[in-house]
């Protein structure tokens, strides 16, 4: 109990700790831009787009529940910084493990809602192309 008030106070003083990773890690705030991207790409934000990103966040990315509304924010204020090319340069420099994970979770996000607009496979397709990834490798799962 005195670790999660010291973890309040110190969240009051320092700014939010998922915030705070976020911010601290370019890429990381590249990729949840992309995933963002991936959510507004057929013009809608549903429920279980939504849903898939906030357990990415925390499953993959290790960002507290408690932060995600947080980071949506940050995101939502200082992600016009980031364009998507300059999100994708910064995933080129990465090992392909991580570029197929960004793809994967692009992917999970856009089947979410059952319905695959155009423009979510026009935007996936061009992140492959960028990012240099064959779609097999995306679909396929882990060997």
């Amino acid at each position: 109990m005195a670790a999660g008030l010291l973890d309040q106070i110190r969240s009051i003083f320092d700014g939010d700790p998922g915030v705070r990773k976020v911010a601290d890690d370019p890429v990381l705030s590249a990729e949840l831009l992309m995933l963002f991207r991936m959510i507004l790409a057929d013009g809608l934000v549903s429920e279980s787009e939504m849903a898939v990103f906030r357990r990415i966040c925390k499953d993959a990315f290790d960002i507290p529940e408690s932060s995600i509304d947080a980071v949506i924010e940050y995101l939502n204020d200082f992600g016009y910084e980031t364009n998507g090319s300059q999100a994708i340069a910064l995933f080129r420099e990465l090992d392909i493990e991580r570029r197929k994970l960004l793809a994967r979770h692009m992917v999970e996000i856009a089947k979410a809602d059952s319905q695959l607009a155009e423009s979510e496979v026009r935007l996936l397709r061009r992140t492959l192309d960028l990012l240099g990834i064959n779609p097999v490798d995306v679909v396929k799962p882990n060997e």
